[in-house]
């Protein structure tokens, strides 16, 4: 093959896939950051270089998404291994985060439960914020629960535990001043299942039975057994899920019941207080 350089890797791949994609990607393969690849445009390639990024810009084509790919996705300021045990994390996942920091004071001792943790991306950026909290993350999935423990290691978290089990099972007698869930909501019927980044994540993290509403009732339904009086209870849901979810809430007897929407003005994000007192 002729000798390749950065900028022509670049621009043969930018015909193909979106150009930040392809940035990302020969990062990956030469393991250098964005300013590397400005500074030195005309670097040459090696051949395996160059046939390693002609693989992953063939994936990328075929519509592999880019952060199982290179391995990692940014969240709230955190950069979290995945892998196709997990989902990817979401913007809009960072709405729960910064709900739960508004409810948690820096300074106190809480207990905090991340339900379907995935990643830890959801548990880990609490747990980190807030490091006087303890917080348990919960996994069905043993893979995801590896997942979750490596970037435990990597990001150096002491006060998160991930344990393998479904929703409640294994936390009995346990109680939390705030549980956070980002739970499968999307119907198993639903079409986009079978497009974009949705065909390569795991399906039992993404789609639930009754309209997607199962694992979302089962967690308002149980959550009063493992919350402390005036604990909170905030879940992400789907774009047609608010109102459904406020109602189940106010079912349980949660009060301060609340939608918040995404950048996209989806109400995204629901929740409510557990007062035992009424």
């Amino acid at each position: 093959m002729q000798p390749v350089t950065i900028s022509q890797a670049l621009d043969h791949a930018n015909t193909l896939i979106d150009r930040i994609d392809a940035i990302l990607l020969l990062q990956q393969v030469l393991v250098v950051s964005h300013a590397f690849l400005l500074t030195y445009p005309d670097q040459i390639l090696t051949a395996q270089q160059f046939n390693q990024f002609s693989n992953l810009v063939q994936q990328r084509i075929e519509g592999v998404p880019v952060a199982y790919l290179i391995g990692e996705r940014a969240f709230f300021d955190l950069t979290f291994k995945v892998t196709e045990a997990v989902l990817i994390p979401r913007p809009e996942t960072e709405l729960l985060v910064e709900w739960a920091l508004k409810l948690l004071s820096p300074n106190k001792f809480c207990k905090i439960l991340d339900l379907g943790t995935g990643s830890g991306a959801l548990g880990i950026s609490i747990a980190s914020l807030r490091p006087q909290s303890q917080v348990i993350a919960v996994d069905l999935s043993p893979d995801a629960i590896n997942v979750c423990r490596r970037n435990v290691e990597n990001l150096k978290v002491t006060n998160l535990n991930a344990i393998c089990g479904n929703w409640f099972d294994e936390l009995l007698g346990q109680k939390f001043d705030l549980i956070v869930s980002n739970p499968p909501y999307v119907s198993e019927d639903d079409p986009h299942l079978q497009q974009g980044d949705l065909r390569f994540e795991p399906k039992m993290a993404l789609s639930a039975g009754e309209h997607g509403m199962s694992c979302i009732t089962h967690i308002i339904n149980e959550a009063p057994s493992h919350l402390s009086n005036d604990g909170w209870l905030l879940l992400e849901h789907g774009y047609d899920q608010a109102e459904t979810c406020r109602q189940l809430l106010r079912d349980k007897d949660f009060s301060n019941i609340c939608s918040y929407p995404d950048l996209a003005g989806i109400m995204r994000v629901s929740g409510g207080q557990l007062n035992l007192s009424k």
